[in-house]
């Protein structure tokens, strides 16, 4: 088993319907192009990087323990501690 861990923990969103399109969109942009693509980062002004949504989430464990341990609805607190440390590591610590 890999014991390899992220370096910071972030959750980035590249699983949601828009970004995939919106990246597909950019691919197709680019390959589609007629003229001559130049060395190095020219290839950004053939789509708006801003039509590309990359949502990045930082959230450190104690963040995450503390939003449980504060949360009001009932709902939320269904997950014991360990559950909550287990979802947190699974979308912010493990690759």
């Amino acid at each position: 088993m890999s014991r390899s861990v992220k370096k910071s923990p972030v959750w980035t969103d590249h699983r949601t319907p828009g970004t995939c399109w919106s990246k597909r969109q950019a691919s197709k942009a680019v390959h589609h192009f007629k003229g001559e693509v130049q060395n190095g980062k020219w290839y950004r002004k053939l789509y708006c990087s801003w039509n590309i949504c990359d949502y990045r989430f930082f959230q450190t464990k104690q963040q995450a323990i503390t939003e449980w341990e504060t949360f009001r609805w009932p709902r939320g607190r269904l997950l014991s501690r360990a559950e909550v440390i287990n979802k947190w590591e699974k979308l912010y610590r493990r690759k």
